[in-house]
């Protein structure tokens, strides 16, 4: 049987068709903050400040450039931002009275499939970034493009690891105010002690051990192996299951947030 994406059959495609539609309109506006400033951060401190790394040289860059070890940290970091700016105000917004999700909810489509269509031109965002950031980075001769296949999907997952329950929690939200304070307290202490910049082996012992349970720790990870070559299936597994899991529960998380908010 052909698989039909007919809308009237799979409602939520109407959500994602929602945010295209929208999208269309506004994609110049989020080149700077999605595309332009991570690969910005890349020239200055993966070029710039990687000189001065290697002509020092570090054991903990396991012979590579920092470059090379830097710029799938920053992908990893760049798709963990990109997912929250886009799951968080978005769906802040889209849950208010006069807010998209309330016309949407008032025709016959789900609570779920509202959740699901958002979050399906979610993905569709985080693929596209992060198709620019890497094609950018092999450009430059930092990741070998037989690396690519793998790296690219290994983005998405983290996407999604961070978006679906950041999305679930942010139809929630009353006040703006504690967005803003997740991602000053919670995202940017991730992005800058998870190992984006540096091996987290270098930390004390103690603070390694907390930090290697954080998810951006385990997406940094599987992205610097797999750009390195190095990934190990026990290792890449358990980083794998490790997000898998994260998106797993937020989508049922989701499911029941937006049907006790949406109909309440």
């Amino acid at each position: 049987m052909a698989l039909s994406l007919d809308p009237a059959r799979l409602p939520a495609l109407r959500e994602f068709a929602y945010w295209m539609h929208r999208y269309r309109r506004t994609w110049r506006g989020t080149v700077v903050v999605n595309v332009a400033n991570p690969l910005l951060f890349l020239a200055a401190m993966g070029v710039g400040l990687g000189r001065l790394v290697d002509h020092g040289g570090s054991d903990h860059l396991h012979g590579a450039s920092y470059l090379t070890f830097f710029a799938p940290g920053l992908l990893a970091a760049a798709t963990m931002q990109n997912a929250f700016l886009d799951s968080a105000g978005p769906v802040f917004q889209s849950a208010r009275h006069r807010g998209n999700y309330r016309a949407a909810a008032a025709t016959p489509m789900r609570p779920a499939d509202i959740f699901t269509g958002h979050l399906l031109f979610t993905g569709f965002r985080i693929l596209t970034t992060a198709l620019i950031f890497i094609a950018v980075v092999v450009a430059t001769g930092a990741v070998a493009w037989q690396h690519c296949a793998l790296l690219l999907p290994a983005a998405l997952l983290t996407g999604l690891a961070f978006a679906a329950p950041v999305a679930a929690w942010a139809i929630t939200v009353t006040q703006s105010t504690r967005i803003n304070g997740v991602f000053r307290f919670v995202l940017m202490p991730l992005y800058m002690f998870s190992g984006t910049f540096y091996s987290t082996t270098q930390l004390p012992g103690w603070l390694h051990a907390v930090v290697s349970v954080t998810p951006l720790y385990q997406s940094i990870q599987l992205c610097r192996e797999v750009a390195l070559g190095t990934a190990a299936p026990l290792a890449s597994g358990v980083h794998i299951l490790y997000l898998a899991a994260m998106a797993t529960a937020g989508l049922l998380l989701g499911r029941r947030t937006y049907t006790h908010f949406l109909h309440s």
